[in-house]
């Protein structure tokens, strides 16, 4: 058999999302489809809305087949980092052929010529200059392909843009027998905080579940019913929904205990970010304060977010060099369906890494603490670390050992 890879955060399922997955099971004539999802922990450095098996569940009564977890250590890094992460783990399962990826810009042979241009050797002399004079690593790059290429910076920052360039260059780095399929996003923006669509951003759906007057019902038409269905019983059996800040106490309890020396080891951290963070974490009472007092254009906020998060886990940047060279090293099954189950069958005869539906016969909770284990054990119990922390980001918080307890979500 053969299926469609997709790769999101779902950060929640919406109808942008039903249009993709409809979209690309329609250009690649093909009905299998599996997805590589974020963990609880985003991209860009943030919680998500619902926790990582309630999301699953909402891709699974779409339509999708099978969602297998992204692990942490490459869920919340870079997008060039990400990307590979989930190309290589898509790669693993020996079953996909192509990938579908939504894109602002759906030309692949425009996308694959600026993924050539990133390895460029005058592009990246200019890259390396523009991140000493200061700027971003987005716009460090963007802004060396525009002046060498003469390819337009917008067409280089746009939010998916990028991440279908990393997947192109993810493709191409490691020689992959992947196909890559992008799809034009179409009507909302990835940053647009308006819902007057059915379809509508991430972004603004998050922002208006956010707010303090959040009336659930305006998301109705944005979502599909089970999406909303779901958000809104864990509204009302919650009473909120999951906020970064509430880990304001446990981020500062770290940096008012750790040295300079300490903070150097983290992934992320470099040029002199660990003294303002000492500094600053003396004088933030949050971690919202916190972050305004350190941004600046080179550690823009989602950048800081994803540091602080590595902060928390004890994610060090040996760590994660040394998992960037092995890729992932298991396939954690979140959710699947009747024909995701038949696609189950066929990954236990062509993967070449192992499935994980229990998390228990891989690691446990004493064990995870030990310095005796081996790789995969080491991935794996930063995925649980990071569930754990997710659980307090809730208020009132939530219990602990999730990973270890609950079972892959079946949809018939």
């Amino acid at each position: 058999m053969q299926a469609i890879g997709l790769i999101s955060e779902y950060n929640p399922f919406h109808n942008g999302h039903k249009y993709h997955l409809e979209e690309a099971k329609r250009i690649s004539k093909n009905q299998n489809t599996i997805c590589i999802m974020s963990g609880n922990f985003t991209q860009r450095g943030d919680v998500t809305i619902t926790d990582k098996w309630a999301r699953a569940t909402m891709a699974v009564n779409a339509g999708v087949d099978l969602v297998i977890e992204l692990p942490t250590v490459f869920a919340v890094r870079s997008a060039q980092h990400f990307a590979a992460g989930s190309i290589r783990l898509l790669n693993a399962l020996g079953v996909v052929k192509e990938v579908c990826f939504g894109a602002e810009n759906a030309e692949y042979h425009l996308l694959n010529k600026i993924a050539n241009a990133s390895t460029d050797i005058a592009v990246i002399k200019l890259f390396h200059k523009n991140l000493l004079d200061g700027k971003s690593y987005a716009a460090a790059m963007s802004s060396a392909i525009s002046s060498i290429h003469g390819i337009s910076t917008k067409l280089l920052s746009s939010p998916n843009n990028i991440l279908a360039i990393e997947y192109i260059k993810a493709i191409n780095k490691y020689d992959l027998n992947i196909a890559p399929i992008p799809i034009n996003r179409i009507i909302a923006n990835y940053h647009d905080t308006e819902i007057s669509h059915t379809i509508a951003s991430a972004t603004a759906i998050r922002t208006h579940l956010q707010s303090p007057d959040c009336d659930i019902s305006a998301l109705k038409n944005a979502m599909p019913a089970y999406s909303y269905d779901l958000l809104k019983a864990s509204f009302f059996t919650n009473k909120n929904f999951p906020c970064l800040n509430n880990l304001s106490s446990i981020l500062l309890y770290k940096l008012r205990t750790m040295t300079a020396t300490d903070l150097e080891k983290i992934i992320g951290i470099s040029e002199g970010l660990e003294n303002k963070l000492l500094n600053h974490a003396s004088q933030a009472v949050n971690l919202e304060k916190l972050l305004m007092l350190t941004k600046t254009k080179r550690y823009p906020l989602s950048r800081l977010q994803r540091i602080l998060i590595h902060l928390m886990l004890g994610t060090t940047k040996e760590t994660i060099n040394y998992f960037d060279k092995t890729g992932p090293l298991y396939a954690r099954i979140l959710a699947f369906n009747d024909r995701g189950r038949q696609t189950i069958k066929e990954l236990k005869r062509t993967s070449t890494i192992p499935l994980i539906s229990k998390t228990t016969n891989y690691l446990n909770t004493s064990k995870r603490n030990t310095k005796q284990l081996n790789d995969l054990e080491r991935m794996l119990a930063i995925d649980t670390y990071a569930t754990d922390i997710y659980t307090l980001s809730y208020s009132p918080n939530h219990l602990g050992g999730l990973d270890f307890i609950q079972s892959p979500i079946y949809i018939k």
